[in-house]
């Protein structure tokens, strides 16, 4: 139960990670979140099928795609309702969540989709210990992803400008940095990091247009327990959150995550900017 914890949870935290970034970064809360990971994953099942690949070989088209429409999203749209205050862009955001599912009801109708992937059915075995190798993949690249968002946080200059913008915005805007253009690298990022996601979500469970609004409970779940901005705490909270699914079940496991959610938000109200 406890590896299984685990690697759930690995799944929940990349779910998470990327709306924990905009609401660290940029300072909304993209209500079209939820709506962004599953269009990564129509995506990925689209491309894998019509290609006859692994999913996984997906993402090379995917993360770029849904990086540029994120970098494209926040320069021309969210960047300016920022302009008229965190209402309008609230507004905003809620109604693309509307639009993407509508979209997506359009294009693939109603039905249950999943992503198959080679190795769904494989099991590997470690000593006494059967774990699915599909687990190990999705933990596998969870953890790689996460990895190499902390690094590109703190190694690149790029990065050190995001966490400047992070920490101070006036201070950062002094220094040169270019706010705007920041909030749109962000909002890339974190959309690119939805697009994985939603390929781990497709491969690990079947999805529908309205299957978002789950996927955003998850994240604002991950991201309030771990501390609003900060990625290791979105990854710890994501495995926390798994292991509560696991030993809780479905019902009780969400159950002690709102509690739990509930807990953190009268204790510690505020944002915190750790990366």
């Amino acid at each position: 139960l406890f590896t299984n914890g685990i690697l759930l949870g690995s799944v929940y935290a990349l779910i998470g990670v990327g709306l924990s970034l905009v609401f660290g970064i940029v300072g909304i809360t993209n209500l079209a979140h939820g709506e962004f990971v599953i269009l990564g994953a129509y995506a990925s099942t689209f491309l894998a099928s019509a290609w006859g690949v692994d999913p996984i070989v997906t993402l090379v088209v995917t993360v770029p795609f849904m990086f540029v429409l994120g970098y494209l999203l926040q320069s021309t749209l969210l960047n300016h309702a920022m302009d008229r205050g965190s209402e309008p862009t609230l507004l905003v955001t809620f109604r693309l969540s509307i639009i993407l599912q509508d979209a997506m009801l359009l294009a693939f109708s109603v039905d249950a989709q999943h992503t198959p992937s080679p190795y769904a059915s494989a099991i590997i075995a470690l000593g006494d210990l059967e774990i699915s190798a599909l687990n190990i993949v999705l933990f596998a690249i969870s953890i790689c992803c996460v990895c190499l968002l902390t690094l590109f946080l703190h190694k690149t200059y790029l990065g050190r400008a995001i966490r400047a913008v992070s920490d101070d915005q006036e201070v950062a805007m002094l220094s040169g940095i270019n706010v705007h253009r920041v909030y749109a690298v962000a909002m890339g990022i974190s959309m690119a990091t939805a697009a994985v996601a939603g390929l781990c979500v497709g491969m690990k469970w079947t999805f529908y247009p309205s299957s978002g609004g789950q996927y955003l409970l998850t994240a604002f779940i991950v991201v309030v327990l771990g501390g609003l901005g900060s990625i290791p705490g979105t990854l710890l909270a994501g495995l926390a959150f798994g292991m509560a699914q696991v030993f809780g079940g479905a019902n009780y496991g969400l159950m002690i995550s709102y509690i739990a959610m509930l807990a953190v938000l009268a204790i510690r109200p505020h944002r915190s900017n750790g990366h």
